[in-house]
């Protein structure tokens, strides 16, 4: 008998979600060709020569932009099983859940007034 019964489900998923990349950088190991000339030496950027060094100063508004999405694109992570389990969590998980998303309002409001949003 398992002591943890109830988890096999999951010791299955971390078992596939092992194997498939392995088994894809296996099969790239396999089917890679082993000799490279010059060309596949070089950096590829669109099928055009690279121009510059790569390391280039980009806006610092872009990695805001990126961190507000990142911000709320895991608030849909966090509302989800709240929203699947609604019926059965009552008033007391409702005005917490009121209370992240009032919380997450106020830091849009905050990001917006701020200029994190403009793109220009």
């Amino acid at each position: 008998m398992l002591v943890l019964s109830g988890y096999e489900y999951l010791l299955v998923f971390i078992i596939v979600c092992t194997l498939v990349p392995l088994s894809g950088l296996a099969l790239s190991a396999l089917l890679s060709p082993k000799q490279s000339g010059a060309a596949g030496r070089t950096t590829y950027e669109s099928g055009c020569e690279p121009i510059g060094g790569a390391w280039i100063q980009f806006n610092i508004r872009y990695y805001m932009f990126a961190l507000a999405f990142v911000i709320f694109d895991v608030e849909t992570v966090f509302l989800y099983p709240w929203a699947i389990a609604f019926s059965k969590l009552g008033l007391l998980a409702f005005v917490e859940a009121l209370i992240f998303i009032s919380i997450l309002v106020l830091g849009l409001v905050y990001a917006w007034r701020k200029g994190a949003l403009e793109w220009s």
